[in-house]
């Protein structure tokens, strides 16, 4: 029986286009896995810079880190929640682990889903009430807070209502906003080199670059992620 050669074709590109989705798929892992060391060096030089001021009860020089000791369970609140967010979601968003793991997928979902919404929320109140960078940072701190917890309330709406893939779709929103933090700080060291070498001034960023990096990190993930989420409608990725 001779096939069709429409099927033929369609075989044919489903080969060729099979390396090139393993390809995409391990530099995206490559890039998370990036960011997430990121977040990880960063809440070590936190804590290894607010724990000894916190146990001794002093106050550090710089204001930066000040907000950090003088409002420890506020922001270890948001900070500790959100590294385990943000360590565990990758893990929820892999389809291998889903289909060889699903009852430890749904209980580490509610665990991890009650960590980001936590984080998440103290998030709105430390980028309101402590915002280093000003109006610009707390504006952003709000607009792109309240989209995180939209994403995890809506994907949680739609994993009740047995709607798996809108509850995926809404909780890749949610990570892709949730790493974005990661970025930010690529951004600090971007317009600190670039203020170091035309300033001359100290290595501390200006108040006013801060604000704007978090603009820029987090508003280029919500891109990021529903460019993402266009490519592969079907969620194979």
């Amino acid at each position: 029986m001779r096939r069709d050669r429409s099927a033929d074709q369609t075989d044919e590109v489903a080969q060729l286009s099979a390396p090139v989705d393993v390809l995409r798929v391990r530099l995206w892992g490559a890039a998370i896995a990036g960011l997430t060391l990121i977040v990880l060096v960063f809440f070590v030089i936190r804590i290894a810079t607010d724990w000894p001021h916190i146990i001794g009860g002093t106050t550090p020089d710089d204001d930066f880190a000040e907000r950090y000791v003088a409002h420890p369970w506020l922001t270890y609140g948001h900070i500790v929640p959100g590294v385990i967010y943000l360590l565990g979601a990758p893990l929820q968003l892999s389809a291998g682990f889903r289909t060889r793991h699903y009852d430890l997928h749904r209980r580490l979902g509610r665990v991890l889903l009650g960590c980001a919404l936590l984080s998440g929320t103290l998030a709105l109140v430390v980028g309101v009430a402590f915002a280093w960078g000003g109006a610009v940072e707390s504006v952003a701190s709000v607009v792109f807070g309240l989209w995180f917890l939209l994403s995890l309330s809506l994907a949680l709406v739609a994993i009740r209502a047995s709607r798996v893939p809108d509850h995926r779709r809404w909780m890749i929103r949610a990570f892709a906003v949730g790493i974005g933090i990661a970025t930010i700080r690529i951004w600090v060291g971007l317009f600190t080199g670039v203020q170091l070498a035309i300033l001359d001034t100290d290595t501390f960023p200006i108040r006013s670059t801060f604000g704007l990096a978090f603009w820029l990190g987090l508003g280029m993930h919500v891109l990021i992620g529903e460019w993402w989420l266009r490519r592969t409608p079907a969620l194979r990725g």
